[in-house]
């Protein structure tokens, strides 16, 4: 990331960092017998050039500022009529300032991917209509990314992006898709789906959550090249929003997605914090994300 002189330089050069994404693309398909193997392999490259060389956003950032993600498809099956049952694995990175440390931003795996696919075919997306189950979903998910990144660096920054994955969930229910390929766009069918996440982060219920997402990384990991204990306390000062997030939704994922994220990274950062630290991170831990007690146990080693 650049040096830049001013905080108001920073904001405007890191906001437009979300614009364009550089995206690996893998798809396993050990699962998928007696198909021929080159379908996939075209499909990855059809994916990666989706991705990367779609214009998200009317910003313009150099090549290096893209952000990092990674697109994992874990395929399970393809009929004969090119309908595919996939899981997606979903990943992206946010640069910490004056480091080289990448932090972890967006980290969840969508179980409910049925695309129709023929090889060669042209994935195409439109802002305003459905075109195809395959370009909805991955345009969602590269909005996600993006507001989650913009979130980062500026309180509700991402809300433009996030109106984006609403209007494409809106679409996709109201497309002529198959029903294996709604299922993911489904309303009140899942806390998980693609409906759900995007209801959620919605959800002025949830605006101090997001408003951690800037405090986390804006506020706390950027400025810990100059002053680790600093960056540090302002993590732990406001990570009761957390727990206060879960308890206003319990049967909601966002927190728990969050936590995907930034279990190792909370481990390795209060290893080395005060007592008091330790403590209020550690019990905060546990009651969003009791099922990885042996990690948070680290904390207090």
């Amino acid at each position: 990331m650049k040096k830049l002189v001013t905080y108001s330089l920073l904001l405007f050069a890191t906001l437009a960092q979300a614009q364009e994404l550089n995206c690996n693309v893998v798809i396993n398909h050990d699962q998928v017998q007696g198909t021929n193997t080159q379908i996939f392999t075209t499909l990855e490259q059809s994916i990666r050039d989706f991705v990367n060389n779609q214009r998200w956003t009317d910003m313009t950032v150099a090549e290096k500022e893209r952000i990092e993600c990674t697109f994992m498809l874990v395929v399970s099956s393809v009929t004969t009529d090119g309908l595919f049952s996939a899981t997606m694995q979903v990943q992206s990175k946010r640069p910490v300032y004056n480091t080289n440390y990448q932090s972890t931003l967006v980290n969840l795996q969508d179980n409910s991917c049925s695309f129709t696919y023929q090889e060669f075919d042209r994935i195409e997306f439109q802002p305003t209509q459905f075109t195809s189950n395959l370009a909805s979903l991955l345009a969602y998910y590269c909005y996600y990314i993006i507001g989650m990144d913009a979130d980062s660096y500026a309180k509700m920054g991402g809300t433009p992006y996030f109106q984006q994955c609403e209007n494409i969930v809106q679409q996709a229910q109201s497309s002529s898709a198959n029903a294996s390929e709604i299922d993911g766009w489904k309303a009140f069918s899942s806390t998980k789906n693609r409906y759900a996440m995007i209801n959620q982060i919605m959800d002025p219920a949830f605006a101090p959550f997001r408003e951690y997402i800037y405090t986390y990384h804006r506020l706390g990991l950027d400025i810990m090249s100059d002053n680790v204990a600093n960056g540090r306390a302002r993590i732990a000062a406001d990570i009761n929003i957390l727990q206060e997030a879960n308890r206003a939704r319990p049967a909601t994922s966002l927190v728990y997605t969050f936590m995907d994220a930034k279990n190792d990274e909370l481990v390795n950062l209060f290893q080395k914090g005060t007592a008091e630290e330790k403590k209020k991170v550690y019990d905060v831990c546990m009651a969003v994300d009791p099922t990885r007690q042996d990690q948070y146990d680290k904390i207090n080693k």
